[in-house]
């Protein structure tokens, strides 16, 4: 894409980055006479301690692979992906090969124009060959970090990667090698390309999640090829009654799980659709798994389902509720889902703190559960205020009026 000057100009205007202009307290470079030496002399106009004044870029990509949180994968090209909400920096007009000699071509009244627009990265990359421009920016680490923005704004990965193999810092070179999969959209093309990623040096974390990551995509391709298979037969109820909106390639790992408890809840552990499968695999928290499969499970009414994910049973046999990410959220879910009021109530009872109880029973209607709590408590202000609340003549109104009549209960107020 060709840029324009004025395009230049605007970068420069409207860049979060400030702008180099190279002068020192001397005011040296106004009189350089000559242009060998405003090279040579660069080192001594860069302020090095502008680390504060460089946005720190936020990036994005496609979701498979890091964790950002207990139980969340965010992928790693989310770390290295560079999606701005505008341009900072114009593509070079003139084509690389159009290499100037700076020693017989920069003027002294030419540099100081050129330096104190602000334009020096632009200039330097149009008229040095790259391992000049490596080199002088190697000691300048603000203008370097401010060149490795620009490359990466523009997308010239091929200088980016030369600028990481002068610089030997190898795990960013493998970093931008890995970012290249965002480039290939053939599902079988980027797991291979994945692949070849593995054995790159990466530090010991992102090593893990780029296995994770290649992992991922080998399965969706699998579970994928075999989906669209069931699907187009028709013989399968699940398929029949909830149609696939989309496919499950380069999904997120939280996705994938949603879409496998939503799917193939009831497969053997050792399918590559299980649901287990996955959490065993990917080492997904419990927590992250109860809150998924509570989703897609409730999401297809399955009532039964749902009760069988929160029941425990000890070694004497004996069985209780137990929720790791507390009854409360399971009773939002399942209330956004239209449980029926009865499945609401058992798992509202479960709530430990009162309030909270209290609160999500009014909020949902929970008539039997308000009305046994203030019971409990003994708070008759309280079951009286309820009493105005529900329908005349309802079964909760005989109830309300039989509790406030019992003479075996000593209200608090």
């Amino acid at each position: 894409m060709n840029r324009t000057k004025g395009d230049e100009e605007e970068y420069w205007n409207s860049s979060k980055f400030k702008a180099f202009t190279f002068d020192d307290e001397d005011d040296e470079l106004s009189q350089l006479k000559e242009s060998k030496r405003a090279v040579n002399s660069l080192r001594d106009f860069v302020d090095d301690d502008d680390d504060d004044d460089l946005e720190r870029v936020s990036w994005s990509g496609e979701p498979v692979g890091r964790r950002t949180r207990p139980g969340s994968f965010q992928s790693l090209s989310d770390a290295l992906s560079d999606t701005p909400a505008k341009s900072y920096a114009p593509e070079l007009g003139r084509p690389k090969g159009e290499y100037r000699d700076y020693s017989n071509d920069w003027s002294p009244s030419d540099t100081v124009r050129r330096l104190r627009k602000g334009k020096v990265l632009i200039f330097l990359k149009r008229t040095l060959s790259k391992e000049i421009l490596f080199r002088e920016l190697e000691v300048r680490q603000v203008a370097l970090r401010h060149l490795i923005h620009f490359l990466k704004e523009i997308g010239d990965q091929k200088l980016l990667l030369d600028l990481f193999r002068f610089l030997d810092r190898t795990e960013e070179l493998a970093l931008t090698h890995y970012r290249e999969h965002l480039n290939i959209q053939d599902p079988e093309k980027r797991k291979e390309f994945l692949k070849t990623c593995i054995g790159l040096p990466f530090s010991a974390e992102d090593s893990a999640h780029i296995q994770d990551h290649y992992t991922l995509l080998e399965r969706q391709i699998i579970i994928e090829a075999n989906d669209r298979h069931l699907e187009s037969a028709g013989q399968t109820e699940i398929f029949r009654k909830h149609p696939r909106k989309a496919s499950i390639l380069n999904m997120p790992l939280v996705t994938t799980l949603f879409y496998s408890c939503f799917y193939h809840y009831t497969e053997a552990e050792g399918t590559f659709s299980s649901p287990v499968n996955l959490k065993k695999t990917f080492k997904i928290p419990e927590k992250q798994y109860v809150l998924t499969a509570l989703a897609a499970r409730a999401k297809l009414r399955a009532w039964h389902d749902v009760d069988a994910l929160f029941t425990t049973k000890n070694w004497l046999g004996y069985t209780k509720k137990r929720a790791p990410i507390g009854f409360h959220r399971v009773v939002e879910i399942l209330h956004k889902n239209s449980a029926p009021v009865q499945i609401l109530q058992e798992y509202v009872n479960l709530v430990e703190d009162v309030d909270t109880k209290l609160n999500l029973a009014t909020k949902f209607k929970c008539h039997d559960v308000v009305i046994d709590t203030c019971r409990d408590l003994k708070d008759r202000q309280q079951l009286l205020a309820y009493r105005s609340k529900v329908d005349k003549g309802s079964a909760e109104e005989e109830k309300i009026d039989a509790i406030l009549s019992s003479s075996q209960i000593r209200w608090k107020n």
